[in-house]
């Protein structure tokens, strides 16, 4: 150092250099401070400041959230309802129960409808439901989930009108009809329930199958949830809709469906770590704590209620409403963590530091 010229205080013989947003510590003729080379990233590079926290620009989402609406929802909703319905149709038809059958294929007409109608609002244009169908691509669970739609939506509606044969006359040209839609009726009742279990749940192979995190890691799951309250909503139409005498298969439904909603619902609020956390607050949080206590409402009425026409209605009013909470709040979780960047770069860097830490 030249005579005449002091040394900057808190300096102590070394100089203090930026190098790349680091500090490197240097000698007092320039070279890396002794015992202090090789420690760096870079040969003498020594990180004097902690890593920076994670932020996104202007705190924007990395991921562009789902477009979906309320529409989508709903869809989850109805889609399951239909296939539950079906099978509980089915149960009425193979154990002599005809207020369970009709109440089943009137109610699988009419949630395949729906869903048929807000899966339409959602593309836009009806269409692109045709266009959809031009196609068919394994790979992709919205073309299987459209063809599996277009299989179960005739199979069902044929089996809701067989219903109505028994107002037909006798005589005339429309007896032929009237002795030929029951056994048709019967087929396509089969038919439909054959298809549901795949009707209620691709749609959470759907959602799984895309970027968002908290649906993503939850693949395992979220099929599960999804034929929980399938049968839980079938089973609350049969609730509601049948005598006491014959709700028997209703309650046996509602008990197994409430069992894998439930389980598959624990899971993804407490298995997923970072990502189970838009499951358990906000919208999404709410929406899934009424939906067990629904469940457990619906169930444990259905069965203490045998004999009581209105305690069984009740306690079918409690599933639908279940099954419905449950379905938004699974919509509204997944939704919830790809506007949030932090569950989108904090479980990847955890899967990198375990990749690094197995090598």
């Amino acid at each position: 150092m030249a005579a005449g010229r002091a040394r900057r205080p808190g300096h102590g013989g070394g100089d203090r250099r930026r190098v790349r947003g680091r500090f490197l510590v240097t000698g007092a003729g320039g070279g890396p401070a002794p015992g202090r080379r090789g420690r760096g990233r870079r040969g003498g590079e020594d990180l004097a400041v902690p890593e920076a926290e994670f932020t996104s620009y202007y705190g924007r989402p990395i991921l562009k959230p789902p477009v979906w609406k309320w529409d989508i929802a709903a869809y989850l909703f109805t889609g399951g309802l239909a296939a539950g319905s079906s099978l509980l149709a089915a149960g009425g038809q193979l154990t002599g129960r005809p207020a369970l059958r009709r109440a089943g294929r009137a109610t699988a007409l009419a949630a395949v409808s729906a869903s048929a109608a807000f899966l339409i609002r959602d593309l836009g244009r009806p269409e692109r439901f045709h266009h959809m169908l031009r196609v068919a691509k394994p790979t992709s669970p919205m073309s299987v989930g459209t063809w599996i739609l277009s299989a179960y939506g005739p199979a069902a509606g044929v089996a809701a009108v067989a219903e109505a044969a028994v107002w037909l006359p006798e005589r005339g040209p429309f007896g032929l009809v009237r002795r030929v839609l029951p056994p048709v009726g019967r087929a396509a009742g089969l038919a439909a329930a054959a298809t549901a279990p795949a009707l209620a749940t691709y749609t959470g192979v759907l959602l799984a199958s895309t970027a968002v995190p908290s649906w993503h890691e939850a693949y395992p799951e979220l099929p599960v949830i999804f034929a929980g309250s399938a049968l839980a909503g079938g089973a609350g139409v049969g609730l509601i809709a049948a005598p006491c005498a014959q709700a028997g298969p209703a309650r046996r439904m509602a008990v197994a469906g409430a069992a894998l909603e439930l389980v598959g619902s624990h899971r993804v609020e407490t298995r997923l770590g970072l990502l189970s956390e838009p499951y358990r607050v906000g919208t999404a949080g709410r929406l899934l704590r009424a939906g067990r206590l629904l469940t457990a409402a619906g169930v444990v009425g259905g069965l203490l209620g045998r004999r009581s026409r209105a305690v069984s209605a009740l306690s079918g009013a409690a599933l639908l409403a279940a099954s419905v909470a449950t379905r938004f709040g699974i919509f509204h979780g997944g939704v919830a963590s790809a506007r949030d960047p932090k569950y989108t770069v904090v479980p990847q860097r955890q899967r990198l530091a375990e990749r690094r830490a197995a090598a």
